[in-house]
């Protein structure tokens, strides 16, 4: 009996030690550098307390450099995609793993609408460090899953180990009835359009894009770019 309480204190420990750690870390500074930028965090960050000061929008020369804190989507308000379209860009993680213990993940999002109010909706595809993606919609505090809590493909790159630089290009295509993910010039899923509008989902296809990162997590974001199909 005495093993086994052992075993399990050491397993809450463990569990709440892991918690701790994954619990959004606010940013020294944080806040919208950027002129003409705005950002939303998450409603589960927000109704833990989080602000969007706890996060982190810069420019480096030409490039974002985004830095969480709580997770978050940034976008300026004049970038708008209607019909079918193509929006990609380029993020580096120049230290994998740098602010958490595990990887998170980063990307682009299109289709938001009511953006920075507690009604907005859209639907991002991020990639992993790791190797993986999700492909995920918010609507107000509603999310839906395309590809359930992510899964692996070999066209995302792996980081070679815990604080080594790790690149991707993601994108996010709508042709048609369907809306595509592509990372580093692979399509990774394509879904029915079907599955992202509606109740609950996004209003439309059109409207705002930008990018969106999960919590905890640093990279470098280079041509963010909507192109017409």
């Amino acid at each position: 009996m005495r093993f086994k309480s052992a075993v399990v204190a050491s397993l809450l420990v463990a569990s709440s030690v892991a918690a701790a750690q994954d619990q959004s870390r606010p940013v020294a500074d944080g806040g919208i550098k950027v002129a003409g930028w705005q950002g939303k965090i998450d409603p589960g960050e927000a109704h833990g307390g989080a602000k969007l000061e706890n996060a982190k929008l810069d420019k480096m020369g030409n490039d974002l450099h985004v830095t969480t804190g709580p997770a978050v989507a940034y976008w300026q308000p004049s970038n708008v995609a209607s019909g079918n379209y193509t929006v990609k860009a380029t993020f580096t993680e120049e230290k994998f793993m740098g602010l958490n213990n595990h990887p998170h993940p980063y990307g682009v999002f299109i289709g938001g609408n009511d953006m920075g109010t507690d009604q907005q909706s859209y639907l991002y595809c991020t990639a992993y460090g790791d190797g993986r993606f999700i492909v995920r919609g918010f609507s107000g505090d509603s999310t839906f899953r395309l590809n359930g809590r992510g899964e692996p493909n070999a066209a995302i790159h792996k980081a070679s180990g815990v604080g080594a630089s790790v690149t991707q290009e993601i994108a996010l295509s709508v042709k048609g009835d369907k809306i595509e993910c592509a990372i580093n010039g692979q399509v990774v899923g394509s879904y029915d359009k079907s599955a992202v509008v509606g109740a609950n989902k996004l209003k439309s296809t059109d409207g705002v894009y930008g990018i969106r990162f999960g919590h905890n997590t640093e990279a470098m974001v280079k041509g963010l770019t909507l192109t017409k199909q």
